[in-house]
């Protein structure tokens, strides 16, 4: 089994609504986001999938999310946009488009600032 993956990040706001801390005030994040994806089969030049494909795949899911008040996209209505919520959004917005014969989405993480992070990955 093979295993690529990419980064990339983003800018956006969020509140944690119901969290007893600063974190219940809106506050912005860098967020960084890893795709992993994973295969048996590498293609003829010897690779599983071309980054740039999940790069581009990836760029427009967060297309929506970068500079954006998490709590207001219909995504999040009831929702915190936690790392772990926001890695999961991620991991099934590329699966429906990256998932074929050749390659899956493995997991997804994401981390709010260089210390912390989640990740999602779904049994197979």
């Amino acid at each position: 089994m093979y295993e690529v993956n990419i980064r990339t990040h983003f800018s956006a706001a969020h509140r944690l609504k119901g969290y007893a801390g600063s974190c219940s005030k809106i506050h912005g994040h860098n967020w960084d986001v890893e795709v992993f994806v994973r295969g048996k089969k590498l293609n003829k030049l010897g690779i599983l999938v071309d980054y740039r494909h999940i790069k581009m795949l990836t760029a427009e899911v967060i297309k929506k999310l970068d500079h954006a008040d998490l709590n207001a996209l219909v995504e999040f209505g009831k929702l915190n946009p936690t790392s772990e919520n926001l890695a999961r959004f991620l991991f099934r917005e590329l699966s429906k488009q990256i998932n074929g014969k050749s390659c899956t989405v493995s997991r997804v993480c994401v981390h709010e600032t260089p210390e912390t992070g989640a990740c999602y990955m779904e049994r197979e």
